[in-house]
């Protein structure tokens, strides 16, 4: 058989020449929207090739992105990786000390912005010491005035350089792009992708038991590019030449809305809390919006756990059935995806439910299991609970700048930090963060699930569960509930909620109601301030 390498530059050429005049929808701003094609990217990312080629930009150099999701990061996702170079996408919700590290870290020759970010690289530009230049990507009519040192146009840089471009052609294991984790704890890590890998991830993101997607589909990009590669969708959209709606930087609730109107978007990906205000605002609207016009088929949640009122909330107003998804920026992302089996048809819609908000079965390329503190493999029996890792082809072996094979045990276990039961059809149903679980008087407690039940009350925006210590129990629960807009609920009521849905120990020993909860910069609530904050909190049933 023929041996070609599975490349970036394939999907690119392939997409431009069989789905050529599919739209590339791209908000940059509530009044400016850019129409393109697929054909108009090929034709852009060359141009792109040429000019970072004129820039002096070597096969392996990283180049560094911060921007929304729009067609010029698009352009960048086939033009930098397409010629040799390491597309690194910087998460711009991390904290200046993290940026600057992570783009010292990877050594980035060359850093595209988006405009709204130019103050906070103005701010740390001076201790960008590798970076040899900036690009704001915009026209040179919106170029502002900026304290940047080698401040140049990215569309005169298109605008100067030749649309005729020669892919080369590069071993598929050739580095692609370069996402770091969101440092949670410690600086964040480096997971450098390669061809083959990213390939391979939007296969399995096209295949029917994937995330299923087509060239019948117009995708609303919801998850960041900047988060893991919007979940490789890009990717994966170029592969079977879906449209792409991209949204730039504003994801509120009537947005979202307009765009699934006015696209007539039929998929969609993002993380639980964006699906949370944009059902407050549907919600708060419903006499004055017409929900015939919404074509959503399907959505993926994943970043965190997906709460049932969302799965519930998708289905009763449009129809729509919530995909729930889970992986980590060490598995590319996608690894578990939960679709509804043939044994599944005509069950009740709560059974289905039930399965849906499971995070899902391992996809081909994937291998989970979970194990005990002692390094043995725990049955599949639905009960069983233990720590979940992963291994394959698109799944780390090491950090960017560590030793190969230094993330994972010697089977090539990666240890994913989950806490997790698989039932014996292969559902993965995650219980907690083996940093997050509470161990209450020997048993252990998900603060998951106990989140998930709570946003489940209609007055309920959004929850967290945290462990404080306990002399008797070990650990005891403690609630923390943000309330809808015009709401006001009781801790009495919240726990009598709770009492139907959740076993009775687990009920949390108190509730504190906040104005607002902390969050990564990739959208998962920061629990490690939560616990510093209430670390001196006084549960009720202390002695």
């Amino acid at each position: 058989m023929q041996q070609q390498p599975l490349l970036i530059s394939g999907l690119i050429e392939h997409v431009a020449m069989n789905h050529g005049r599919v739209n590339i929808v791209s908000h940059l701003s509530e009044t400016h929207v850019n129409r393109s094609t697929w054909g108009d990217v090929r034709t852009r990312s060359k141009r792109l090739a040429n000019a970072l080629e004129t820039l002096a930009v070597q096969p392996g150099q990283r180049i560094a992105t911060l921007a929304w999701n729009t067609h010029r990061h698009l352009e960048l996702y086939f033009g930098v990786s397409g010629m040799g170079a390491v597309l690194h996408t910087v998460n711009p919700r991390l904290f200046a000390e993290q940026i600057v590290y992570i783009i010292n870290h990877a050594a980035d020759e060359y850093v595209f912005f988006d405009v709204s970010f130019a103050d906070q690289l103005v701010a740390i530009a001076d201790e960008l010491p590798l970076v040899k230049g900036f690009v704001a990507l915009c026209d040179r009519s919106e170029l502002p005035q900026l304290a940047l040192p080698n401040l140049l146009c990215y569309e005169d840089l298109l605008a100067a350089a030749s649309p005729d471009y020669l892919w080369p052609e590069l071993d598929e294991n050739t580095a692609s792009s370069l996402c770091y984790t969101s440092g949670t704890t410690g600086n964040p890590k480096g997971v450098l992708y390669s061809h083959r890998s990213t390939v391979l991830q939007a296969w399995a993101a096209c295949t029917v038991d994937g995330l299923g997607l087509s060239a019948r589909d117009s995708v609303l990009l919801v998850a960041p590019m900047f988060h893991v590669n919007a979940w490789g969708v890009p990717y994966a959209s170029a592969m079977c030449g879906a449209k792409l709606v991209m949204p730039g930087h504003d994801v509120s609730g009537p947005r979202l809305f307009a765009h699934l109107r006015d696209e007539g978007c039929t998929f969609s990906l993002g993380v639980p809390t964006v699906w949370l205000g944009f059902f407050n605002y549907v919600e708060s609207n419903l006499a004055v919006l017409d929900l015939t016009n919404i074509r959503l088929a399907r959505v993926v949640v994943g970043g965190s756990a997906a709460p049932r009122a969302i799965v519930e909330k998708f289905h009763q107003l449009f129809g729509t059935f919530v995909i729930h998804s889970w992986g980590m920026t060490e598995t590319s992302p996608v690894a578990l995806v939960c679709n509804l089996l043939p044994a599944h048809e005509g069950l009740p819609l709560d059974k289905r439910i039930d399965i849906q908000t499971k995070q899902g079965r391992a996809i081909f390329g994937v291998e989970i299991d979970i194990f005990s503190p002692d390094g043995l493999r725990l049955p599949h029996d639905g009960t069983t609970v233990g720590e979940m890792k992963v291994r394959g082809p698109w799944v780390a072996s090491a950090y960017f700048g560590d030793a190969p094979g230094s993330a994972t045990d010697e089977q090539a276990w990666f240890s994913t930090g989950d806490v997790a039961l698989i039932d014996s059809e292969g559902f993965v149903q995650i219980t907690d963060r083996t940093k997050d679980v509470i161990k209450s008087g020997g048993e252990w407690i998900s603060s998951i699930d106990l989140e998930n039940a709570a946003v489940g009350h209609p007055k309920v925006s959004e929850a967290a569960v945290i462990g404080l210590a306990h002399s008797k129990w070990q650990e005891r629960p403690l609630l923390l509930v943000v309330t809808k807009p015009g709401e006001s609920l009781t801790r009495d009521e919240i726990l009598s909620f709770l009492s139907e849905r959740v076993a009775r120990w687990w009920l949390p020993d108190d509730v504190v109601f906040v104005d607002a909860l902390p969050h990564t910069a990739t959208g998962k609530l920061l629990k490690t301030k939560l616990r510093e904050q209430f670390r001196e909190h006084r549960l009720p049933t202390e002695v």
